[in-house]
């Protein structure tokens, strides 16, 4: 199997399980958020709470879009899904960057949202291909 095609079969495939992923990063924001709410930095109190909003904002997004009322909505849901996880990215930079999280504990997350933003892009060109947008 070429490697394009390795990719594409991977991209359907994650993009099947969309939603089940982004309730699942979701959940892995909140244990962050309570995490740093624990300590006593109120600027990670303060990023946590960015960083939550963006996070939880990626799966409602795509369930919105689930029952959008025509393709162009469908297509515009996941676009909002996929500034959020842009912005999510941002956060988790500041947060290791400013050291209020370890590198190590926000690779992870970092990764998924990265890999949510392909699928969400795929599924965004997918239907515009094929509804000629």
């Amino acid at each position: 199997m070429r490697n394009e095609s390795r990719v594409k079969l991977l991209v359907a495939t994650k993009a099947k399980d969309i939603r089940q992923r982004s309730f699942n990063y979701t959940l892995r924001a909140v244990k962050l958020y309570q995490h740093l709410q624990k300590q006593s930095d109120g600027a990670g109190w303060i990023l946590s709470k960015q960083f939550l909003r963006a996070a939880s904002s990626i799966g409602a997004n795509i369930e919105e879009a689930q029952a959008g009322e025509s393709r162009s909505d469908f297509i515009h849901k996941l676009g909002i899904a996929r500034k959020e996880g842009r912005e999510s990215l941002y956060w988790l930079r500041v947060m290791a960057g400013s050291n209020i999280v370890p590198q190590r504990r926000v690779q992870p997350l970092g990764q998924e949202t990265e890999e949510l933003l392909t699928v969400l892009r795929s599924i965004i060109l997918k239907t515009k291909r094929n509804s000629g947008d």
